[in-house]
């Protein structure tokens, strides 16, 4: 019996597609070269290195799976497999000002990197990014007021 639905090609071009970063001309090269300068950039900042030095023994690992991260974000590939608020909330001493500062950097190494369309798709997903995790972060400290549904 044929199946059912969308074959796997399929869904991956519908995937394609839809992904924000298509219509906007991310491309995986793009997406590598972004990650890497931004990261470099990260790695020489005073406010942002101590808190990743402390996170990341070896910079070639992470600096893949965050190519991932943001080929799955912008372009939908599904690529990433991981938990980054878990491995956020482990980290001691992230502040508000990290985020700012992450943002700020993100922000600027986008425009240079990216043309116009597709700085705007990466800027809108960090500050997403960054908000949800600044809200997990407030609220596995008790920060945030559990909200419970109306009676």
């Amino acid at each position: 019996m044929p199946s059912i639905g969308p074959t796997p090609e399929l869904r991956a071009q519908t995937r394609a597609r839809l992904a924000p970063g298509a219509a906007a001309g991310v491309t995986e090269a793009m997406i590598h070269r972004l990650v890497h300068a931004f990261y470099g950039r990260v790695r020489a900042d005073a406010v942002l290195a101590p808190i990743f030095d402390a996170a990341i023994a070896d910079w070639e690992p992470h600096l893949d799976r965050m190519c991932d991260f943001w080929s799955s974000v912008t372009l939908m590939t599904g690529r990433f497999k991981g938990q980054p608020m878990a491995a956020h909330l482990r980290l001691a001493g992230l502040e508000a000002a990290h985020f700012d500062r992450w943002l700020e950097l993100f922000r600027e190494t986008a425009r240079e990197v990216c043309p116009p369309p597709a700085a705007a798709v990466f800027i809108g997903r960090a500050e997403m990014i960054a908000q949800s995790f600044q809200l997990g972060l407030a609220h596995s400290r008790g920060e945030l007021p559990v909200l419970r549904p109306p009676a």
